[in-house]
Formats: structure tokens, sequence, C-alpha cells
């Protein structure tokens, strides 16, 4: 009997790895031709000056040695800097208002809804909703200042300008997507430790500090790593709106390397501009990890 039923099994459990290969097969080509091949040829591509019509020659080091010489790639790194506060305002609107919208008041689910209608929505419509509301003459926002008297600047043709206008986009934007994670996060919070924390006399803002805060690190550790790599690639925006000016105000590390790529065939430089993102990518997501253990709390059970 048992010899019966073991060949039986092998050839079900043959037949079940066949299956599941066969299952695994397309993601799996797809990541090889479509991920893994292009890595490698961007990684051999950076030591080379390449234009897409001639062969590649190589070049050495000298596309690497370029990105610490070429002032519109410094510049693009400061205009990338700068775009970063947008990071910690957005992360605290952001807890603010998954604070607010918490509580059970008529219409919750409704205002939460509106709140996360930025994340599901096209980025192409959305800049180009902002593009008008940043309109000079006739924006949204202009208009409403005017009832201030105040006349407002030219703020995507202003070099001073057009960095603020953008972090207030992105700080909008990015409101939605956090908000429902801080409100998972708030809801996991143990009621249990409130109730305790009212027992000894703590007031809100002390409930806020010493329960509330320590039990959404983990989420604010996440929101973090993911929105300094977003600000690191930002480009759709500055594409659709700015095209990098005035005079390279907004011209991000992401926009200048696909213009390198995509505008001047400088395929060479532009694969070495990617490898340096992805390293620097690589190091401060490494520093952001070895720095959680110093205040991301976790709770053991």
């Amino acid at each position: 009997m048992n010899q019966q039923t073991s060949p039986r099994r092998g050839s079900m459990a043959r037949r079940e790895a066949y299956w599941g290969y066969l299952f695994v097969a397309p993601p799996l080509l797809g990541f090889l031709i479509f991920g893994f091949v292009p890595i490698i040829m961007s990684l051999v591509l950076a030591f080379t000056r390449w234009d897409m019509f001639r062969p590649p020659k190589f070049a050495g080091l000298s596309n690497f040695e370029r990105i610490g010489s070429d002032p519109i790639v410094l510049q693009s790194v400061a205009n990338t800097l700068v775009l970063f506060l947008g990071v910690p305002i957005g992360i605290a609107l952001s807890l603010w208002l998954a604070m607010a919208l918490n509580r059970k008041i008529r219409g919750v689910n409704f205002y939460r809804a509106i709140y996360y209608l930025p994340a599901v929505s096209s980025i192409v419509a959305i800049s180009l909703l902002w593009q008008w509301i940043f309109n000079p003459e006739k924006g949204l926002l202009n208009m409403y200042l005017l009832n201030f008297g105040i006349v407002g600047p030219e703020w995507l043709q202003n070099p001073a300008w057009v960095k603020p206008a953008l972090i207030l986009m992105g700080v909008w934007g990015g409101m939605g997507p956090n908000m429902i994670l801080y409100l998972a996060g708030l809801q996991g919070v143990p009621q249990s430790l409130y109730e305790a924390a009212a027992i000894d006399g703590a007031r809100p803002w002390q409930q806020f500090l010493f329960v509330t805060w320590p039990m959404l690190t983990p989420t604010t550790f996440f929101i973090t790593v993911m929105s300094v790599i977003g600000a690191l690639q930002y480009f759709g925006q500055i594409y659709i709106m700015t095209q990098g000016g005035p005079q390279y105000a907004s011209t991000t590390y992401m926009f200048y390397l696909w213009q390198q790529a995509f505008t001047y065939y400088r395929m060479g430089f532009a694969s070495a501009m990617a490898w340096a993102l992805g390293i620097v990518i690589i190091a401060v997501t490494i520093v952001q990890f070895r720095l959680a253990r110093r205040w991301v709390y976790y709770e053991t059970v």
C-alpha cells in the first residue's frame, strides 16, 4: 500500500512544482528583462560616452567626475535639498489631520475621502490644476490674496517663489496617503494606555507626548523613509509645470538626469547620475534605519 501511494505522491509533488514554476516564470522573466538587464546595462553605460546613435566609447570615471564639477548638477542638488523642507511639514500636517479625523464626527468618512482624493488622481491633472492656481493674473491663489490687498507674486515664473510653490503643492498632495497611515496607527493605540494616563492625571498634551507619539513612531518612521525617497526622485510636477525653470531654479537632480538622457542624449552621463542617486538613496535609508533604533518604539507583547 505504501509502495503504491509513494510514487503517486512523488508525481503529484512534481506536478505541483511544475505549475508553481510556471506561475512564477512570467513575473520572474519580466523582472529579468525589464529590471535586472537594464540595471546591468546602465552600470556598463555609466563608464561610457553614448548618444544612442553611435557605438558607446569607454570613458572611465569621467562621467562620475563630471557629477561633482557640473554647476547645474550642484544647483539641482541644492534645489532638491530645499524641496526636502516639505517632508517634515507634510508629516506634521498629516498627523494633525489624522488626529482631527480620528474623532467620531458627522461626515468623517466623507472628509477622509476628500483628503485622500489627490493620492488617486492623475499627476498630470493635479499639476495642471496647480498651474492654474499659481497663475499670476487669473490664478485662484493670487485672486484670493487680492481680497486682503496683497499682490501675489509670479509663483512659477519667479526663481525666488517657484520652490515654495512646489513645496506647497507637494505637501498638499502627500497629506492624504500619510493621513491614512496615521489613522491606522491611531486606531491601533490601545485605549487602556489613555485610561491609565488619565488616571495618573495626564493632560491631553501629555497623553499625546507620552502615549500617542511613542506608539506612532513606527508609522512616522515608515512615512519618513518613503517621503525622503520620493523627494529625492521629484520629477513629474517639474516636468509638467516648470520644465526646470526659471533659470534652473526648479531643476531637481532627477529632472536634470532625465534631461541629460532624453534631451541631450548623454546616456553615459545620465547612467552615472542614476547610479549616484541610487547609492545616495541606499546610504540615506541605511542611516535612517540606524537612527531609528534611538527613537522608534515597537510595542512588545
